[in-house]
This record gives C-alpha cells, structure tokens and sequence, in this order.
C-alpha cells in the first residue's frame, strides 16, 4: 500500500529559553586531563554558557519540564543537587521536572570539592555561588518568557564522531582513540523552533560525540567543538543554537586529543554545517509532506506538497506527559578507599621527584595516576556499599517527540536501540543528567576486554541492557 502522507514530527507546546555566560575566570583550576602539565586555566577560547528551555503543555495542564544545558564536563552530586533546586525554586517548577545535562567538554575545568585545595581550587566555591544565580536567572526567565510555539524535528548525518575503542595490536591493549575498523552511530537530530507568527525562536542539535577535541596540551577555558557549533548554526539562522550531547560512551572525534583550539572549531563547523542541512529539509511548521494529486505533463506527474495539521495532528502533536523514573543498577566491587588514599599519596609523591629530577615523562604518568585514585575517592562517597546503586532517567512524550535523559555515560547502543525499536518516534537522548559518579556503562559485551571505560565505572555488566528495557517501556506506555 502506498502511505500518501510523510509526517514531519511535531511538537506543539509552549517554548521558553534564556542563556546566561557562565564562563569561569582565568586562573581556575583547569586540569581534567591526567597527562596535563598545567593545573591553572591559562586564558578563555569562547565563552561557556548555560541554556535554560521551558518546555510547556500548551493546556496549561501540569507543571511542564525545564532543562538545562550548562557547558561544564559535570558537577558532583551534592553540587548538582543544590543547582536543581536553585532552578525549581526560580522557575517555580518541581525539581523533579527540572533535567540538568552537560555539554561535557573537558577543557572547562573540574569544579568539584576535591580540587579546591588544589592550585586555582581556591576560585571554586565563589565560581558555583555565581553558577547557581545564573542559573536561577535564566530559569526565571525562560518560564517568563514562555510562548505558544512548535518544534519541526529532522535527521541528518555527521561523521565526526569515531569509535574510540581502540585495539593497539602491538602494545596488545586498548586505548582510547581512534578506531576507524568500528562503525560509530552517526545520527543527528535537529529541532526548529518556531513562535506562533512563524518567526524562529531556537534551533536544537542533539549529537553524540565527545567533546574531547582539546587535551592535554590545551590550557584554555574552552566549550570544545560546542562553541563553534553553535556560533556557526547562529550566524547562519539569527537564532540561538542549543546543544544537547548524545550518548557519546565510546564514541569521540576523529581528530581529538590536540592542543589547538582551531581544530575544535573546525570539528564544531563539520556538525554545524550537517544541522544546517537537517535543518534546510523541514517545510513549513505544523505540517506534513502530503501527496496531492496526479497533473498531466510529458509525464503524468505525481505532485506532494505541505498540508497544514488538521484537528487530530494538532491534539496528536500537543500530547505532553511523563516524568522521572528511579532504577537500581547492580554494581561491581567498589575499590579500598584507604588503598586508594594511599596510591593517591604515593603517586604524588612519584610525581614531585619526578620533577625535581628533570624526568618530565614519568612525572606525567604519576600525575595521571594519581589523578585516577583522586577521582575514584571522589566517586565513592556517593556510591553505597550494598551491591546496587540508585539511578535515574526520564522520558517525555512532547506530541512526536521522546526527549529522554538518564545519567552516567551510557554507550551510544542506548539510542541505537530505542530509535530501532521505535522507528515512528523522534528519539532526542540525551545523558549525563546526574548519577555521574557512576561513570559509564558499556554494553554487557564490552566488560573484561581493558577497555578504559570499565576502569572507573560502578555498574556491572547487563546494567546498560536493563536501561534500555526501562526506557523502552515508558517509551511504550507513553506513546
């Protein structure tokens, strides 16, 4: 049977946003990287930002949902915690609909307690009292500023982003770089957001890659690949660009771990230029591409065009629901936090004489180690002892649309999966929404290999798996 009707999936809601710099100062710790040298962000590439969106029923029936996107690589928990509800307290939304993400890039600095008696630490704690006004402000704000608006959703395709489980067939390990032998999700979404008059209001681009173009060798406050992405897609359409990164656990640019911000620009440019193409395919808001008749030419042609959403596309359009969902993961032994103090303290040591004996390289692989004791007893105060571990994750059906969060770093089989079972859907994913003390999870396939992302991460094989079936099953009852 021949479908006379392609449905250009739809959003109907009232749409709100507000951005706010949030750029730390020059000075502050910066180090993320175990390899660096420096522990002091030497100057800024581009501003940070945090992105605030109201998302809300156009009924006016329940509270609606407000995200935020903030160009940090994370927070710790208890920051986080308090960051949430300085937004439900300003936007008068329930912080259990209030959903933090992160741009993640690496080059923003780690503002977490552990680094504050580190050198620039001391710039922590007053950096969080004016990121936790900011954010109320443009949490405030977006809900203010709220209107009747619809979201035309598109795909695309980037191939920026690369496997980065990498088998060093010499060494016989796996590093974590470029593996060009392994295909990579390569999916981009876009989300035009246009007001009641037609007028674009914002553009969203949902794309999973690391943002790991800056490494090491970078000293640089910096968004990483996100700044030029969103300046380009701006200059090109006079709205704001929102970035919402994708499930991203193995997957990172082809050309990453450099110390030249003109790479991550150009990085930035390769995916802004594949949403501008998304972007260019979307007829006109609230309607679909239609078939409309045969005209006799040379050829009895058969002619499509745009239909305006009739009265059941609309209702479809405006459904609004979900919310946040608990799940308990099983969890892998947790490291000796006194054996950890103690490797922390000894590879400090390593690294000091190191130093002083001029052995720069060895000096660099202690710093590195030490730093992965450092952020292991960061993580485990959050982690409970009893062999399972809270996590969460939600799903919205905002009318063609699954907009879903959940935290850690999940492999990129998570969106795959949902977007293969539920083909009719548009599937925004977005992670790294909490819980990161968790680290990532690997499909059950992935475990016992010496794969980096194994090293640092709490949940046990099969708990990637277990996420899919929970959100497969909202997913399920919401549509």
């Amino acid at each position: 049977m021949t479908t006379t009707t392609r449905k250009t999936p739809t959003s109907r809601l009232r749409f709100g946003t507000a951005r706010a710099d949030i750029t730390p100062p020059v000075g502050i710790y910066h180090r993320m990287w175990g390899a660096a040298s420096h522990d002091r962000a030497a100057g800024v590439h581009r501003p940070l930002f945090a992105d605030a969106l109201a998302l809300l029923p156009r009924a006016g029936d329940g509270p609606g949902l407000l995200r935020l996107l903030i160009d940090l690589v994370g927070l710790g928990k208890n920051e986080l915690d308090e960051l949430t509800q300085s937004a439900a307290n300003a936007s008068g939304i329930p912080a259990q609909n209030v959903v933090v993400t992160f741009s993640h890039t690496h080059s923003a600095g780690m503002m977490t307690p552990d680094r504050i008696p580190l050198p620039g630490g001391d710039l922590i704690p007053g950096y969080l009292v004016e990121l936790n006004a900011a954010v109320s402000s443009i949490s405030r704000a977006a809900v203010a500023n709220a209107q009747d608006a619809v979201i035309s959703y598109a795909a695309g395709r980037c191939d920026l982003a690369a496997n980065r489980d990498c088998w060093d067939a010499e060494r016989g390990i796996f590093v974590c770089g470029y593996n060009q032998s392994t295909p990579a999700d390569d999916t981009l979404l876009v989300g035009r957001v246009t007001a009641a008059n037609g007028s674009l209001l914002a553009t969203l681009v949902n794309y999973a890659c690391h943002p790991t173009t800056l490494a090491w060798g970078n000293q640089l406050i910096s968004p990483d690949y996100v700044g030029s992405l969103r300046e380009t897609v701006e200059e090109a359409t006079g709205a704001v660009c929102l970035f919402l990164l994708g499930a991203c656990g193995e997957l990172g640019p082809v050309q990453g771990f450099v110390g030249d911000p003109a790479v991550a620009d150009r990085n930035g440019r390769q995916v802004a230029y594949a949403a501008l193409s998304a972007l260019s395919s979307l007829g006109p808001p609230a309607a679909d591409f239609a078939y409309s008749g045969p005209v006799v030419s040379g050829a009895t042609l058969g002619a499509w065009d745009f239909a305006p959403h009739d009265a059941q596309r609309q209702a479809e359009s405006s459904q609004f629901s979900g919310g946040l969902s608990p799940l308990h993961l099983t969890t892998r032994t947790r490291p000796n936090p006194d054996a950890l103090s103690a490797d922390l303290e000894e590879w400090e040591t390593r690294a000091e004489e190191a130093l002083k004996e001029g052995r720069n390289h060895a000096a660099s692989e202690a710093r590195a180690m030490a730093e992965r004791s450092r952020r292991w007893l960061a993580r485990l105060q959050h982690i409970p002892s009893a062999g399972t571990a809270p996590f969460h994750y939600a799903v919205y059906r905002l009318g063609d649309a699954m907009w879903v969060t959940c935290g850690g770093e999940p492999y990129s089989l998570l969106q795959v999966e949902l977007r293969r079972r539920f083909p009719e859907w548009t599937i925004f994913v977005s992670p790294l929404s909490g819980d990161m003390h968790l680290a990532y999870l690997l499909p059950r396939d992935r475990y016992g290999l010496g794969l980096y992302q194994e090293e640092p991460s709490i949940p046990a094989a099969g708990c990637l798996e277990m996420l899919i079936e929970a959100i497969a099953e909202r997913v399920a009852v919401l549509g």
